[in-house]
Formats: C-alpha cells, sequence, structure tokens
C-alpha cells in the first residue's frame, strides 16, 4: 500500500494544525493527528444535500452550506437546485478554500467554480447571526458535529443561542440539517426545544458502499 504524503498545512481554528494528506487519488484532512475527513467516505455528506434540498420551491432558492471539506456537499446541492439558485458556502479556514481551488478541486467537480456559489471565509455563526428570514436550508458539516471535538469555540452553534439564530436565519418551513460523526440524545433534545420538528437518520459514511454510520440531525421550522 501507498504511503501518504502531506501536500499542505495550516493553522487549524482554535489552535493545532490542519493537514492534508495524499495517498494514491485519495485525500484526507487530518487535525491533530485525527482525520477530519477522507474522500473515501462522502455519502452522509450527499445525503445531507439530498434531505436538505429535496422539495425545495421557488425559482431562486437560497441555501447555506456550512463547512466546505472536500467540497461533497456543495456538489451534491448544486445538483438538486435549479439555475437560479443561490449557496452560500462559509468556510472558517482559508486554506480549506484554496485547497478546493487547486489540488481537491477534482474530487466533486469543482463546484466552487459553478456561478451558484458564493465563498465566504468566515465563521457561519457570525454569517448566521446576521442573516434573517434568509435561507431556505441551511447544512451544517463543522467540526464533528455537535460534540465539538476539535473547537470549543463551535459549542456556541450547537447550542440554545446558535439554534435560534439557525431559526431566525429560516424563512418559513425551512429546513437545516446537522452532521454528525455519532448520534447525541442532548443535541436532538435541545433541536426539538428550539422549535423544531426533529427528525434523526443514521445513514452509512459511503453511501451504498457501506461504511460507518454517520447521523442527521434534520430540524423543519413551522
Amino acid at each position: 500500500m501507498k504511503p501518504w504524503k502531506v501536500i499542505d498545512r495550516a493553522p487549524a481554528p482554535g489552535g493545532g494544525e490542519l493537514v492534508l494528506h495524499q495517498r494514491g487519488e485519495e485525500f484526507a484532512i487530518r487535525v491533530n493527528g485525527r482525520e477530519l475527513m477522507s474522500s473515501r467516505q462522502h455519502g452522509s455528506e450527499e445525503k445531507m444535500a439530498e434531505v436538505a434540498c429535496t422539495g425545495l420551491g421557488g425559482k431562486r432558492p437560497r441555501v447555506l452550506v456550512g463547512g466546505l471539506g472536500l467540497g461533497y456537499t456543495v456538489r451534491a446541492t448544486l445538483e438538486r437546485l435549479p439555475p437560479g439558485a443561490e449557496v452560500v458556502v462559509s468556510e472558517l479556514v482559508p486554506a480549506v478554500v484554496t485547497w478546493n481551488r487547486g489540488v481537491l478541486g477534482p474530487l466533486a467537480g469543482r463546484p466552487l467554480d459553478d456561478p451558484r456559489v458564493k465563498v465566504e471565509t468566515r465563521d457561519v455563526g457570525e454569517l448566521l447571526r446576521q442573516a434573517e428570514g434568509h435561507f431556505d436550508a441551511v447544512l451544517l458539516d463543522v467540526d464533528n458535529g455537535p460534540e465539538a471535538l476539535t473547537q470549543e469555540e463551535n459549542r456556541w452553534l450547537y447550542g440554545e443561542r446558535g439554534l435560534a439564530s439557525i431559526r431566525r436565519a429560516l424563512k418559513p418551513r425551512g429546513v437545516v440539517v446537522v452532521w454528525s460523526a455519532s448520534p447525541d440524545s442532548a443535541f436532538a433534545t435541545r433541536l426539538k426545544r428550539a422549535g423544531f420538528a426533529t427528525e434523526v437518520v443514521e445513514t452509512p459514511a459511503r453511501g451504498k458502499g457501506g461504511g460507518p454510520l454517520h447521523t442527521l440531525f434534520i430540524g423543519r421550522s413551522g
């Protein structure tokens, strides 16, 4: 088996280091030695887009994707939206955007080149606090989910105030989908208390290819 090689490094939010690795045609991003994402496993990210975008009405739906990753969520979102749609991608780490415009671009068919996409290199929480009734759907794949394993500041996003900001940012009958590496019953309860009709779905990391189960928290506003 080919060894992993380091392609690039960048400071991680809250300290530590993000490292982009490559082995053959496979890529992975790790932080402090822990794998955050891999090009071998993106079925659950694509499922996020399917859940969030199915049934969106209107000629110009607006969707927020929090967390760029390897670009698979953005690509799957674009495939389910009409030509007049707007997809805002919020990514805190500039290097991740650079990697997606460069070496990682071909993985998901260069979704950032799509004219429907607008990239915001800033914290998704800041963007949500400034958006009121703007989005039809919000997709959050930030950190490793509600447990916020790598960045303490993300706990705000998944807490009561963060969920309230998400609800204000959504249009009536909007939907939020939150990706998580593992189940979290406490977060599902917070989502319900924030006024969302809540559903929890487990989905394979590699889609039809199986793999470990990831969790999607789905919240629909009234």
